[in-house]
Order: C-alpha cells, then sequence, then structure tokens
C-alpha cells in the first residue's frame, strides 16, 4: 500500500475563508465540545477506572449503537478533547489536550501501515511514523476500529503494548519505543460479523478488558435521536419505537436491526421536510436489507407508526 509522506511543520490554516477545508497532524487533532452520549449501564465508570489503571479496553456491539461516539465522549471526560488545535502557545482551554487517534482497520492493513515506514523525499530516504506510534510517543487514545477485519499477523505487534511492558518494537529501526504515561489502547468489533476467518486471537483477546454495547432502550434512544437529529420529542419517539420493533425482525430473516445511526439520518431527512414514511424507507428499509420480504414487513411496521 503506498503511503505519501506529509512534511512535518506548522498546521496550514485557511484564516480567510472557514469553509474550505483545513489539514491537521495526526497527533494534533483534538475537541473541545462535549460529544452528546446518553449512559446506558456503568460503561463511563469502567472505562475510567481501565483508564486510571491503564488497562486496554475492548468494545463489543453490533453496528451503530454508539461504540465510536462513546471513545470520544470518554476522550473529552477524560481532559483529550478531539477538535482544537494544539499551537506553541498553548491551549485556549485549561489540562491536557490530547488526541484520540481513530485507525479504520480492514484486511490490507499492514504492520507498516500502523507503526511506519521509510519512504523517498527527494533522494533521501525518511521515516515516517504510522498512527500506532504516533500515538504511543504523544499519550494518544489509540482507537482500533472493527479489529477483526484486520490480519492477525497486524494485529500481534499491539501485544508489548498492552501489559506491564506497555512497549511498542520497530523492528525495521531497531528501536523500541515506550508508550507516555498517557496513552492508551482501545479497540471495537461487531460479534455478530464473526467467522472462523475473523475473530480475534484469544492471545489478543485475553489482554484487554471488555465492555459489551448493545443499542439503548426506546426512552435514551429517543434523546439520542431529538438531540442529533434536531426532530421533536413525538417524531424521536416514534423513530425509536420503530427501531425497536425492527430489532425484533432480526430472527425473522433480518440478519441485524436499524441502528442508531440510521434513525437518526432518517430523522435529519424529516427535519429538513422529507416526510416520515419515505424518510424511514431511505433510511432503515433499503440501508438494512435487500430481501424483499424483510422490506415488505419492515414497511409495514412504518405505516402502522407514521399514519
Amino acid at each position: 500500500m503506498a503511503i505519501k509522506s506529509k512534511r512535518e511543520g506548522n498546521v496550514t490554516q485557511k484564516k480567510n475563508n472557514s469553509n474550505l477545508a483545513q489539514e491537521f497532524m495526526i497527533e494534533e487533532y483534538t475537541v473541545d465540545e462535549e460529544p452528546f452520549y446518553v449512559p446506558v449501564t456503568d460503561e463511563v465508570e469502567m472505562f475510567e477506572a481501565a483508564y486510571k489503571q491503564r488497562i486496554p479496553v475492548l468494545l463489543k456491539g453490533p453496528t451503530g449503537c454508539g461504540k465510536t461516539r462513546f471513545v470520544e465522549h470518554m476522550a473529552w471526560r477524560l481532559g483529550r478533547p478531539l477538535t482544537k488545535i494544539k499551537t506553541t502557545k498553548g491551549n485556549s482551554d485549561k489540562g491536557s489536550a490530547l488526541p484520540l487517534i481513530t485507525i479504520a482497520c480492514h484486511e490490507d492493513l499492514t504492520a507498516s501501515d500502523l507503526v511506519g515506514r521509510y519512504l523517498l523525499e527527494g533522494e533521501e530516504t525518511k521515516w515516517i511514523d504510522g498512527p500506532l506510534t504516533r500515538a504511543v510517543r504523544h499519550g494518544a487514545i489509540c482507537y482500533l476500529d472493527e479489529v477483526v477485519e484486520a490480519r492477525k499477523d497486524t494485529t500481534v505487534l499491539i501485544h508489548p503494548l498492552t501489559d506491564h511492558r506497555r512497549l511498542l518494537p520497530i523492528e525495521k529501526r531497531g528501536q523500541v519505543v515506550q508508550a507516555d504515561d498517557n496513552f492508551l489502547l482501545c479497540m471495537s468489533y461487531n460479534p455478530g460479523y464473526q467467522s472462523a476467518l475473523k475473530d480475534l486471537k484469544h492471545s489478543t483477546r485475553q489482554r484487554f478488558v471488555a465492555l459489551e454495547f448493545d443499542y439503548p432502550d426506546q426512552d435514551s434512544e429517543s434523546k439520542v435521536i431529538a438531540h442529533e437529529s434536531g426532530v421533536n420529542t413525538p417524531m424521536a419517539e416514534s423513530l425509536a419505537r420503530l427501531g425497536e420493533k425492527v430489532r425484533n425482525l432480526k430472527d425473522h430473516g433480518l440478519q441485524e436491526g436499524a441502528s442508531t445511526r440510521l434513525l437518526i439520518y432518517a430523522g435529519k431527512l424529516i427535519k429538513h421536510g422529507i416526510p416520515p414514511r419515505r424518510a424511514c424507507q431511505s433510511a432503515v428499509v433499503w440501508g438494512v436489507t435487500d430481501d424483499q420480504e424483510v422490506q415488505k414487513s419492515i414497511t409495514e411496521v412504518i405505516m402502522s407508526i407514521f399514519e
């Protein structure tokens, strides 16, 4: 996999036009506003305890149930926001702002993609740290999203980071990097997508404490939908009720129920003026399945809720 090198230096900001995209170094990307999150059980307290003891955390749960949002919320809660740029003059608020570095895992992800590689720059060969190495050096929370998608020989390299050693070997340079005190490794996966080919090795799994997630109850989910999409409370409650009913179809041909994310998308379409039935058809019916019989069943549920 070819990766272009990025010249180190100050972040270039487009001051004259706020609509233009900005580029940040990965370890400088941080959040100054609290990400909205509604706790379901004691996951907040458990994560805080794991962080204070520097215990790696594994998040398990279905698609769109809030795992990534939870990590963002915890990064903010632990004093490490996600959207503020650190400057040489310091940060605008008090406390240490440390980044959350997210890595979307896939089957072509190699150890070099995580740790780093040598790249040609002009007539010279230059070493470029990968995102995992940057997280280790700078004391970030490193979040490996959908880790089971990565090759097993790639995930093995995190083992020295997950025990008392907290070390990252860089074999190509003959170096070992000691993790910063603030570094924490966190990863997630969807148990529903597991198979013999896509599963965590036991030697990897038993290096983490695990937190199990599921879709929130109807009352909590309606609050999330209302906040994220902007629809009124009655509409949010109807969408949450739709989500619960669709998930009950999981044993009747539906592989996975409607996620909270899809319900929020439906709410955003409704907020923009799309009729509820049409919005739910696009976001939920066609979003969760291609099976026409299952689509018909979900459509009947939608028509019963949005009369």
